[in-house]
């Protein structure tokens, strides 16, 4: 039950990140291109393994940062991989369901498919891409806001804000516009701390 649950909530919120988009996409370019090659949801085209390879550790280990300060900023009980805490391996699915779609791919099909493409195509790459980070490290910020004060929150927006712009510099820089790195990096992370959860690690 907790995973059909889970699947129709990653459902709804993926329709409800995709809605922008999809009403940009149908009023603009509908004519030119289909909605998931715009937003780029397509294979990464990867030219350099190397510097790709080297770009997610980069990812990998702001991302462990991250985590290893969220428990001095918010109480456990207060994030959402709080739900799987002490379920051990029975919560493996609706874990996986709430990290890649419920949260990574609704995320990357609007902060990196939708407003990343955009804002770059306006006003340059660099431009583009630090504001649709620090959107992304805001949403995170203001959701926590009443949770942890003004400084804490503040905290969290840099970080995140960062991870935001590392991630759309990866698909837009080394996967040819393709979503799918930032998505399997943002899913991968957030499985992560679910799985942390699940067995009470910390």
């Amino acid at each position: 039950m907790q995973s059909i649950n889970m699947l129709l909530s990653a459902i709804v919120q993926i329709v409800l990140f995709s809605l922008i988009p999809f009403i940009w996409w149908l009023f603009t370019v509908r004519k030119h291109t289909g909605f998931l090659k715009w937003i780029g949801f397509k294979k990464p085209i990867i030219e350099n393994k190397g510097k790709y390879i080297a770009s997610c550790l980069v990812i990998i280990v702001f991302f462990i940062i991250l985590f290893l300060i969220v428990p001095f900023l918010v109480e456990n009980s207060n994030l959402a991989t709080a739900q799987f805490t002490g379920q051990g391996a029975k919560a493996l699915i609706p874990a996986l369901i709430y990290a890649f779609l419920q949260t990574g791919l609704s995320e990357e099909i609007f902060f990196r498919g939708f407003l990343t493409k955009r804002l770059t195509g306006k006003f340059g790459f660099k431009v583009g891409n630090t504001v649709q980070g620090m959107l992304f490290g805001l949403l995170h910020g203001i959701m926590f806001l009443s949770l942890v004060g003004p400084f804490r929150s503040i905290i969290i927006i840099i970080f995140t804000g960062v991870l935001g712009s590392l991630m759309g510099w990866i698909n837009e820089k080394q996967s040819g516009g393709s979503i799918v790195s930032s998505w399997l990096l943002h899913g991968g992370a957030n499985i992560c701390v679910s799985i942390v959860a699940m067995f009470s690690v910390l």
